[in-house]
């Protein structure tokens, strides 16, 4: 496998970053490029793109300036445009995740509940990548490559990118329950956004020294799934609730549903007492020390 851009002791900084960019840039394009590729996933890998491409401008905010904030904006809005099914399909992975776990409910019954979760989001399938869209999405990624072509980033240091992956290791560190069982669901869905900037972040630096970057990497994802699984069961939840398209299956579902979530934040806790144990300028010194050994 071909290592992606990453930052290296023997390259610019700067530079490593811009190739970076037009790395994720090039992915999003050939994600909605290619005619073989379904349209769900196609739009799963043109949002999984958008998410690093955010990752990697809030990780560069402060050298990019306005240009920075429009494309973060940009990037949020392409990734909205094509999140119409997202609900739904979020819902049906709990399904899944809850058929796994002993969920109480006949074969007969989990294939009406999947089947209703599936008419919903079909019926949230408005967009679809039709030619306009996609020249849309093409337009788009375009003008960003040609503003990473500007980014004035031939004087950035290590040193100050070190900082700003601290700084967003230190926000998400932040955001740690002091209690996680009674953690309210916005609580931990704003944790896991910032796992995912870390995580995304955390992927530039991994060739400074592999075995520990692939592992900090590893366990980043481990808690986004495990939030992610949280967040998706919650929507579950909410279909339950009277006049919501799975009322009717409330109380056999609400039991399942509550006690996975639990296992879910109990997992992600013991996860981020690993992965957020050490003080931010900690973290940084041993960022720096790896670049410093590198070179």
């Amino acid at each position: 496998m071909i290592d992606k851009p990453a930052l290296q002791p023997d390259l610019a900084v700067g530079e490593a970053l811009r190739a970076v960019a037009h790395d994720i840039l090039s992915e999003a394009r050939a994600a909605i490029d290619d005619p073989t590729r379904p349209d769900p996933v196609a739009v799963h890998d043109f949002r999984r793109e958008m998410k690093r491409w955010r990752a990697l401008l809030r990780l560069l905010q402060p050298f990019l300036g306005e240009d920075g904030l429009r494309l973060r904006s940009q990037a949020r809005d392409l990734a909205r445009a094509l999140g119409g099914a997202r609900d739904a399909q979020a819902a049906l992975d709990a399904l899944a995740d809850l058929a796994e776990h002993g969920l109480a409910l006949s074969p007969r019954s989990l294939a009406t509940v999947q089947s209703r979760i599936e008419e919903i989001r079909r019926a949230a399938e408005g967009t679809t990548l039709n030619g306009e869209l996609r020249s849309r999405l093409q337009e788009a990624l375009a003008t960003a490559a040609a503003a990473v072509e500007k980014w004035p980033l031939h004087s950035l240091t290590f040193a100050e990118v070190a900082e700003r992956l601290a700084r967003g290791y230190r926000a998400a560190r932040n955001l740690v329950p002091g209690s996680w069982p009674q953690a309210d669901a916005e609580a931990l869905h704003e944790l896991r956004k910032r796992i995912v900037a870390h995580r995304y972040q955390m992927e530039t630096v991994v060739p400074l020294w592999r075995r520990f970057g692939k592992m900090w990497v590893g366990e980043a994802q481990r808690l986004r799934e495990r939030l992610g699984q949280h967040q998706d069961l919650v929507l579950l939840l909410r279909m339950t609730q009277p006049h919501q398209p799975l009322a009717r299956w409330r109380l056999r579902l609400t039991p399942a549903i509550e006690a996975r979530i639990a296992e879910h934040v109990r997992a992600a806790r013991r996860i981020a007492m690993r992965l957020l144990v050490e003080k931010p300028r900690a973290f940084r010194r041993r960022l720096e020390a790896m670049w410093e050994a590198g070179g």
